[in-house]
């Protein structure tokens, strides 16, 4: 394990370009659960009236928006998280010239707090708000602050958050950014996903390098394809790769 956690760090050390795209693993650390898991949010519903693909569906939000919202703000709204040592790792090798940019599935806006500037989050942010009908923009502490649904109090519209619902498409203009990005990489390193997810998943048959680094607690349908496979804590492990000045 040491020696490849060294050789890793030798790979990334030489690199040029380093894109890092991670999932919901990567927030787990910073009490944040993640979908899929044994303890993840999707078990933790069980016996729930509506599965959480169902709940968090565009047609959920359209047709039942105050269940809608019930559900975020007591499942999806961690406002006491912060950034773990992944997300100050990476944004460290950023800012030393080290990192090019962050792709991630997570909404919870953890790796701006950390202090990474080129981000790209695909399937949105909970952080954001906008009306259906006119698109203005509201902020989060106004939705968070009341219990009931949000409505524009321009044109009576109802708000949503700006992320990608089941049912709904990816923001092409943020998917293209990081598909070049991940083309554009000579070393790419996988953290904290399952990459069964599609469209997501699929952004690693774009990846034209010659070093892939996963990095998740269980297997991948990737990890024969990868350099380094490391199958344990990601900020761990990120903090022992992580090039050295």
């Amino acid at each position: 394990m040491k020696q490849s956690l060294n050789l890793a760090r030798e790979r990334l050390q030489s690199s040029k370009k380093i894109t890092f795209f991670g999932g919901a693993g990567v927030s787990t650390a910073s009490g944040i659960p993640d979908f899929r898991s044994a303890t993840g949010l999707y078990n933790q519903l069980t016996g729930s009236s509506y599965a959480p693909e169902t709940m968090l569906s565009h047609a959920f939000f359209i047709h039942h928006p105050d269940e809608f919202y019930a559900f975020l703000r007591k499942s999806l709204h961690f406002p006491d998280a912060k950034p773990n040592a992944a997300h100050y790792t990476l944004a460290e090798m950023e800012r030393q010239g080290k990192l090019d940019a962050v792709i991630t599935q997570n909404i919870d806006g953890l790796h701006q707090q950390a202090g990474s500037k080129v981000v790209h989050e695909i399937h949105g942010s909970l952080h954001r708000f906008y009306c259906t009908r006119c698109h203005r923009a509201y902020p989060e502490e106004k939705v968070y602050a009341q219990d009931t649904t949000p409505h524009c109090e321009a044109c009576g519209g109802l708000v949503r958050p700006d992320v990608v619902l089941y049912g709904e498409a990816l923001d092409p203009e943020v998917f293209n950014a990081s598909v070049a990005a991940v083309r554009q990489a000579d070393c790419l390193i996988v953290g904290g996903s399952s990459l069964v997810v599609y469209p997501a998943a699929g952004l690693l048959d774009y990846f034209r390098g010659n070093c892939l680094i996963l990095i998740n607690r269980d297997p991948t349908p990737y990890d024969s394809q990868a350099q380094f496979v490391f199958h344990g804590d990601i900020g761990e492990v990120l903090t022992e790769i992580s090039p050295k000045d």
